[in-house]
């Protein structure tokens, strides 16, 4: 049974840092992109960042520079690093994976930011 468990989220003031994780169990996790998509109440998710199974990253136009994913093979792990964080970076933080076509995702973290 896969399962895909996000930690590390939590309160902080804007300008502040996070780094959240993703613990993958389940599934063949080297060989899969792994994304961390954003939820705020009343929206869709989206995306902010991707790494792919070679580890190219890439990220939407609101956290570059900003944001940092990272993943770890070995530990079946992914992370995101979230520097200079501003209040609109608020929402709910989800780890994805998409295997055979199927969408796998985590229960999420809560990241607030405050002013």
């Amino acid at each position: 049974q896969v399962h895909l468990v996000e930690s590390g989220g939590g309160l902080v003031q804007a300008g502040g840092s996070l780094r959240l994780s993703c613990r993958a169990s389940g599934v063949n996790f080297r060989l899969h992109p792994v994304d961390w998509y954003r939820q705020v109440p009343g929206s869709q998710r989206e995306m902010v960042a991707r790494i792919d199974s070679s580890g190219r990253a890439d990220y939407s136009e609101s956290v570059k520079g900003r944001f940092a994913i990272s993943r770890d093979n070995v530990w079946t792990t992914s992370h995101l690093q979230m520097n200079n964080l501003r209040v609109d970076d608020t929402g709910v933080y989800y780890c994805h994976i998409k295997r055979a076509g199927n969408d796998l995702w985590g229960r999420g973290t809560q990241v607030t930011v405050s002013s």
